[in-house]
């Protein structure tokens, strides 16, 4: 398998390129997935991590692995020159192709397939379907309103850290959570605000949620849970991860940066 067939697999399995460009034309977003730098060789196995980082692309090449999938893609805007300084912004794309590793990025298809990573953050936070969905697509969407068990907020937050392994959340609030809007990543902006009040939401879940974002959600009455951008994603993309691992025909690794639960 090469890198075109194994990009080919993923979009079968989770989400084709397609739903990425249907968001971004239809919602006016920005996105650069797909396959960021194709070595001609066949593949020997594939590494899959959040991020295209020094230690995930040193790990690859000790794996054998000559294929990283991320999820954030590895070029995003304009790059005006590709540098292997350590403190370059490029040092590990440059080691990947130093070092023949292809790199594919699924970005905004990962988050909004119908098995994707916001659908796997509602499921975390304990809903079973979604009421609503703030960006609807032709397959999936982005931004869920769902219901879970009535409880504490206390007890809501403590199963968050849980669940998602990390320690890292901030909590706003008191009194029950019932009714939960999320949207993973950085997903708090003035139209999700407004999504998560309109609709009822008592509980909102999101990551890198600016101060006056917090201030409009409290003062609406709802709890707030601000996790890590990466512990919001990466639970549902350990999830993609364990599905191709079972379609590709080479081994695959997964690669967490604990540092950044």
């Amino acid at each position: 398998m090469n890198i075109t067939e194994a990009l080919a697999a993923a979009e079968i399995t989770v989400a084709p390129l397609s739903l990425s460009e249907e968001f971004c034309k239809k919602y006016g977003a920005y996105d650069n997935s797909g396959a960021i730098f194709a070595a001609p060789a066949q593949i020997t196995g594939a590494l899959f991590a959040l991020d295209l980082t020094p230690s995930a692309a040193r790990r690859a090449k000790e794996e054998g692995c000559n294929l990283i999938v991320t999820h954030h893609p590895a070029i995003f805007a304009g790059v005006k020159q590709i540098s292997a300084l350590p403190q370059s912004p490029t040092s590990a794309l440059a080691y990947c192709i130093a070092h023949g590793i292809s790199v594919i990025s699924m970005h905004l298809n990962f988050d909004a397939a119908p098995r994707g990573i916001d659908a796997w953050l509602m499921r975390g936070l304990g809903g079973e379907r979604e009421e609503e969905v703030m960006n609807v697509l032709s397959g999936g969407g982005y931004g869920r309103l769902f219901r879970v068990e009535e409880q504490p907020f206390e007890r809501f937050c403590k199963a968050v850290s849980k669940e998602f392994s990390t320690g890292r959340c901030r909590f706003y609030g008191s009194g029950v959570t019932k009714k939960v809007a999320s949207f993973c990543g950085a997903g708090c902006y003035d139209d999700s605000v407004a999504f998560a009040v309109s609709h009822g939401a008592d509980t909102f879940v999101s990551a890198d949620i600016k101060h006056h974002h917090i201030a409009a959600l409290a003062n609406a009455g709802l709890n707030v849970v601000e996790m890590t951008h990466y512990a919001s994603e990466f639970y549902g993309f350990s999830r993609i991860y364990a599905e191709l691992k079972g379609v590709y025909p080479f081994p695959c690794v997964l690669h967490r940066e604990d540092a950044l639960l």
